[in-house]
C-alpha cells in the first residue's frame, strides 16, 4: 500500500511537468549600426526563466552549437556540426503608431531542427511549442500533442519564414503551413497583434483558445463562445524582445497552478510588462517573485470552488478578477531586495503618456563584455 501511494505521488509529480520545445538563441540588438546589447535569446529561454521564477518544474528540449556559451538551468543538446541560432534585431530611432520602436529581425544563423525523436519518452501535463527559428516541424508538434495532456503553441513557431539572402523574418498565412490541420488538437494558440493578421481568428477560435497580445494594451482571449479583453500593467519599455514569450510563460504558469484563463492572462501580462523594462533576458527580483507567488496561491484558494478540471479551461472572469489585477500591480512595485545592487536612475522628464513605475529588478542590461558570437555583425545595409 505504501509503495502504491508513493508511485502515485511520483506519477502526479511527473505529469505536472511542463515540456518546453524550442532552440536557445543568441540575440544581438543593434541601433544606428551600433551593437547595444547581446543576450541569451529564444522563446524557450524567456519562458523557462518565468517558470523557474514561479517554481514550476520544467523539461526543455533545445539545440545549440558548440559555440553556445551561456549558463542555463536546462542543458541543451549540443550539435557539433552546427552553430547556435543567431538573430540580429535592428531598431530605428522612430516611435511609431503603436508607441513602440520598430525593429527588423534577421536570422543570420540557424541550428538544427528539433525532431520527434528528440523529445523525451515521458508524458507531460503541459507542452509548449515555442520555436523561433523554424526549428519545430509539423511532425514534432504532432508528437508533442500525442505525449502531452495539453499543448500551447506560439504562432511564431508556425508562420515564420526567412529570406534566403539576408535572413529577414517574414510571416506567411497559417493556413498555408503544414501545421494548420493540427490546430483542433492544441489547447492554446498565442499570437501578437501583428501575427494575428496572418490567421483567421474567427475560424481558429472554433478549434482552440486564441490569445492575442497587444503590448501596452494588454491582451485579448478568444474562444468558441466568447472573447475577453485582459487589462495590462504599466511599463517603461526598454526592449520589447521576449515580451510575448514571457507573457506565454506567465500565462502557462497560471494555468498550471489552476487559475482560470482570465487570471492566468493577467499573470502573463505582468511578466510581459516586467520583461520590456529590461534589455535582453530579464532578471526578476526574488522579493517580487515571492509576492507574485503568494498572490497566485491566494487567488487559487479564493477560486477553489470554480477550479477547472483536467483539460478544461474556465474562460469567464471569476469574482475578484479586478482585485487580483490590483494585487499583482502592487507586487510589481515591490522595492528590490538590495538597493546597493540597483543601478537605475529615474528619468528626469518622463513622457506624458507614461507613468513611471518603481523598478523591481536589478536593471542591468544583459549584454556581454565579450561577444559569444564571433562572426562580424552586419549593418542594415549589409556592410560590416
Amino acid at each position: 500500500m505504501v509503495t502504491t501511494a508513493a508511485a502515485a505521488h511520483k506519477t502526479r509529480q511527473q505529469q505536472n511537468r511542463v515540456l518546453i520545445v524550442g532552440n536557445y538563441c543568441h540575440d544581438v540588438l543593434i541601433q544606428n549600426d551600433t551593437v547595444k546589447a547581446e543576450s541569451l535569446g529564444g522563446a524557450a529561454s524567456f519562458i523557462s526563466n518565468v517558470l523557474n521564477g514561479m517554481s514550476i518544474s520544467c523539461n526543455l528540449v533545445s539545440k545549440v552549437g558548440e559555440d553556445f556559451k551561456y549558463p542555463v538551468n536546462y542543458s541543451p543538446v549540443v550539435i557539433p556540426t552546427s552553430k547556435t541560432t543567431v538573430f540580429h534585431a535592428y531598431f530605428d530611432l522612430g516611435i511609431h503608431g503603436n508607441g513602440h520602436q520598430d525593429r527588423v529581425l534577421r536570422r543570420v544563423c540557424a541550428c538544427d531542427s528539433i525532431r520527434p525523436s528528440d523529445l523525451p519518452d515521458t508524458r507531460s501535463n503541459f507542452g509548449m511549442a515555442v520555436g523561433v527559428g523554424g526549428e519545430i516541424l509539423p511532425a514534432t508538434l504532432e508528437r508533442m500533442i500525442e505525449s502531452c495532456d495539453a499543448v500551447f503553441v506560439d504562432i511564431q513557431a508556425l508562420i515564420r519564414i526567412f529570406d534566403s539572402v539576408d535572413g529577414t523574418v517574414k510571416l506567411v498565412k497559417l493556413e498555408e503551413t503544414g501545421f494548420y490541420s493540427l490546430l483542433p488538437r492544441i489547447v492554446v494558440l498565442k499570437a501578437s497583434s501583428e501575427e494575428a493578421a496572418f490567421m483567421d481568428v474567427e475560424e481558429v477560435r472554433k478549434w482552440c483558445c486564441v490569445v492575442v497580445t497587444n503590448g501596452k494594451d494588454g491582451c485579448k482571449v478568444y474562444w468558441k463562445d466568447g472573447e475577453l479583453g485582459i487589462s495590462p500593467f504599466l511599463a517603461n519599455q526598454e526592449d520589447p524582445t521576449g515580451a510575448g514569450d514571457s507573457f506565454l510563460g506567465g500565462f502557462a504558469a497560471g494555468l498550471v497552478q489552476g487559475l482560470a484563463v482570465p487570471d492566468a492572462a493577467l499573470l502573463g501580462n505582468l511578466f510581459g510588462s516586467l520583461t520590456v523594462e529590461q534589455i535582453g533576458l530579464p532578471k526578476f527580483d526574488s522579493r517580487l517573485l515571492q509576492r507574485v507567488k503568494d498572490e497566485v496561491q491566494r487567488r487559487k484558494m479564493q477560486c477553489l470552488r470554480c477550479e477547472r478540471s483536467d483539460n478544461e479551461l474556465k474562460f469567464l472572469k471569476p469574482v475578484g478578477h479586478e482585485q487580483f489585477h490590483a494585487s499583482l500591480g502592487a507586487a510589481k512595485i515591490t522595492p528590490p531586495c538590495s538597493i546597493q545592487d540597483r543601478q537605475w536612475n529615474p528619468p528626469s522628464s518622463p513622457k506624458k503618456t507614461e507613468q513611471i513605475a518603481i523598478p523591481h529588478y536589478t536593471a542591468q542590461a544583459k549584454s556581454l563584455v565579450n561577444s559569444v558570437y564571433e562572426e562580424p555583425i552586419q549593418t542594415v545595409e549589409g556592410k560590416p
